[in-house]
């Protein structure tokens, strides 16, 4: 009898097996084609099913002072483990931390926002800060705050900084 993991090839073979994994929700199986087909009208169960959107996240802690390379080497960990980190800046008491967060809701978006901190706190080693501010936005508002000269300018240049 042969041990191996289900859907495995025998060892040798040069060949694996694939496996699919699910679209998700909100994925339109039968996109229009460049606008010229004629678009189906949207039903009552689609209109149940939210999609999802991108949220600005702007995610402020704050604690005691630690030395400037603990706090960059943290945050460089952070935005190396979880690319889609846009920017951070921090000084040896505080930090900002801004990215982009897809999700279904504001609710969605706040919570996963919420936990960032705590649950990446020991894998990359993070200081031991606790959250003093969260801005989430949906992404019409961000470019709307931004156009009209409110708020933060957008996040360039990508990376980590001092303040």
């Amino acid at each position: 009898m042969r041990r191996a993991r289900p859907g495995a090839s025998p060892r040798g073979t040069g060949s694996r097996a694939l496996t699919s994994v699910g679209a998700g929700a909100d994925f339109d199986r039968n996109p229009p084609l460049g606008g010229t087909a004629e678009q189906e009208p949207v039903t009552a169960e689609q209109e149940d099913c939210p999609q999802s959107k991108l949220w600005h996240i702007t995610l402020s802690v704050s604690g005691t002072e630690i030395p400037l390379a603990e706090v960059r080497r943290g945050l460089e960990q952070l935005a190396h483990d979880h690319p889609f980190l846009l920017t951070s800046r921090y000084a040896n008491d505080h930090a900002e931390i801004r990215y982009w967060e897809e999700a279904r809701d504001l609710h969605d978006a706040a919570a996963v926002a919420l936990r960032l901190w705590g649950e990446h706190r020991s894998s990359a080693q993070l200081p031991p800060w606790k959250i003093v501010g969260l801005e989430v936005i949906d992404r019409e508002t961000y470019h709307q705050r931004i156009a009209e000269g409110y708020g933060p300018p957008p996040a360039a240049p990508v990376g980590v900084h001092p303040y």
